[in-house]
């Protein structure tokens, strides 16, 4: 719950500082007197953007701080989860520089204001009057059910699973696109592959092909150097095979004399074999060299098609033509098994929208499950705020659709007059009935919330007397589950709080300014004569406001 509320160099607030206790706190004082303003502060340290016109003093920074007793409301998780210290009394700052910059803090940790906003969810809810209208949305009539019937797991899995649901879809509409795109260039695609696959280069031929061009384009020197080697090596008298058999029984004669001798004889005798090998093999070269004349032309055709192919695709490497070639295969191949890949993503799709709408009727059966009960209360507590007559209705359908909250449709009915026919909120209800009307939804759902403070800007416009008494008396029973404060007009309200505070405006050095502070016992009963009777009230008034305050 706010414990304590300092504002500093804030509009027209110089420096004020209130405690708050648990229970129910009432705020009074003039139109026009800053109670918008008090509200503007305690948004700031709640997430609120900053606007640094707002500074009373241009040349000062503003410093706002809130104190929030948080021991029984569960947020040590948040607090870990965010690595900021968790402290019973937890401190949140907000400084608006005179640069325009601003600058938040939990417990001394600089935050973003997002986390700022998460927070607030957790501790206040500030209904201001505006707000009244938030009957009117579907969204609001949502979170009313939904806190009620308690489908926070349910929603969070719902969620999960329509993102999810979203995601497939999306996929699969991207891939029968993309295959009724690639249907269409299918024919062209297929040509250029059957073109390659046929063409079946395989790496490193390019180099192959170009030195058999080389070679064949030179086979006549080639011939002649190795008829001439051949020659040379095998003529029977001036050949060197025939030197060398010669010069190797020279030196068998007279290895015996000499290791030396002998080492050389060891040496001829392998020469000679080598030698003799080359003989034989330059023999079948030179009889095997010869080719076809179709055959360098043949070579030539096939390495003209690669250089087609490298100018048709762009490339300069085999290497890249076989990447095409399996780009284009995966093409091909993905629109002949396109029914089957299109199947078992349809399948997919269906599977989670199954799993997404079984969720969603879980949630539209625990809504449903908690509307009658909720009629009956929101008609209770109107009869006793003065509309007797008062129906309620609430419709909850369920939709093909799928929602961001679940599958349903809602509708709230509302009817204030004996045999009237049910109609939509926003269309039957006049402005204080819609204060009535929720003032009667947030007492029910203060029952089921674990929220800490609730604060009501002037709910209760459009209403007075015993009305307004009454009002008093929901807020004062809704306080004894949460802290409640309300800003008001009406002494009946003002009189029910446990503690009084007036906002004022005075004077200072030809300056206006606005403060607050807390009201005694007598203070108190002055403040509310002078709501009952004007400034110049008189001893009935001051009567009637004790009596109020009894």
């Amino acid at each position: 719950m706010l414990t304590k509320l300092s504002i500093q160099n804030y509009a027209l607030i110089e420096d004020i500082s209130i405690d708050f206790c648990q229970g129910f706190t009432t705020i009074s004082g003039e139109t026009g007197a800053g109670k918008s303003i008090l509200l503007g502060g305690l948004g700031l340290i709640l997430g609120d953007r900053a606007d640094s016109k707002a500074l009373m003093n241009a040349q000062k920074k503003c410093i706002i701080e809130g104190e929030f007793n948080i021991e029984n409301y569960d947020l040590t998780v948040f607090f870990e989860q965010n690595d900021i210290d968790y402290e019973v009394l937890t401190i949140i700052r907000r400084e608006l520089l005179p640069s325009g910059k601003s600058r938040a803090f939990i417990n001394d940790t600089p935050v973003r204001l997002n986390l700022l906003n998460e927070l607030q969810s957790r501790l206040i809810d500030v209904h201001s009057q505006h707000q009244t209208l938030q009957l009117n949305d579907v969204q609001f009539q949502f979170q009313i059910i939904d806190s009620l019937a308690n489908t926070k797991s349910l929603l969070s899995s719902f969620n999960r699973k329509h993102r999810e649901y979203k995601l497939l879809s999306a996929e699969f509409e991207l891939l029968k696109e993309k295959i009724k795109k690639e249907k269409e260039q299918y024919d062209y695609h297929f040509f250029l592959w059957d073109e390659l696959e046929k063409a079946n280069f395989q790496k490193g031929e390019q180099e192959k092909l170009e030195q058999e061009i080389e070679r064949l384009n030179n086979i006549e020197l080639i011939q002649q150097n190795l008829n001439e080697s051949y020659n040379l090596l095998s003529d029977e008298e001036q050949g060197l095979v025939h030197k060398l058999h010669q010069i190797k029984q020279n030196i068998e004669k007279i290895k015996h004399f000499s290791n030396d001798y002998k080492s050389l004889a060891d040496r001829l005798d392998s020469l000679h074999i080598e030698l003799k090998d080359i003989e034989a093999e330059l023999a079948v070269v030179a009889e095997n060299d010869n080719f076809e004349k179709n055959e360098i032309t043949d070579f030539n055709n096939r390495l003209e098609l690669l250089f087609h192919l490298f100018q048709k695709h762009k490339v300069k490497t085999i290497e890249d033509l076989l990447q095409i070639q399996k780009k284009l295969s995966e093409k091909v191949a993905h629109v002949t098994q396109a029914a089957s890949i299109i199947k078992e993503k349809e399948q997919q799709v269906a599977k989670s929208e199954k799993e997404l709408r079984a969720i969603g009727k879980k949630i539209s059966l625990k809504r449903k499950k908690i509307t009658r009960k909720l009629e009956k209360n929101l008609a209770d507590i109107l009869q006793d705020l003065g509309m007797p007559h008062a129906k309620f209705g609430i419709t909850i359908n369920q939709t093909k659709s799928f929602y961001h909250n679940g599958i349903d449709e809602i509708q709230f009915l509302f009817s204030a007059n004996k045999g009237g026919t049910l109609a939509s909120v926003k269309r039957v209800a006049s402005g204080g009935e819609l204060s009535r009307i929720m003032l009667a939804v947030k007492s029910i759902m203060a029952i089921h919330s674990q929220l800490p403070t609730i604060i009501f800007d002037e709910i209760d416009s459009g209403v007075s007397g015993e009305i307004a008494i009454k009002m008093a008396r929901i807020m004062q029973q809704m306080a004894t589950q949460m802290q409640v404060v309300a800003i008001t007009h009406l002494p009946q309200i003002v009189a029910r709080g446990k503690q009084h505070m007036k906002v004022y405006k005075y004077t200072e050095n030809q300056k206006t300014k606005t403060s607050i502070k807390l009201l005694n016992e007598k203070e108190s009963i002055l403040e509310i004569a002078e709501m009952l009777g004007g400034k110049n009230y008189t001893d009935t008034a001051i009567n009637h406001a004790k009596q109020l305050l009894q």
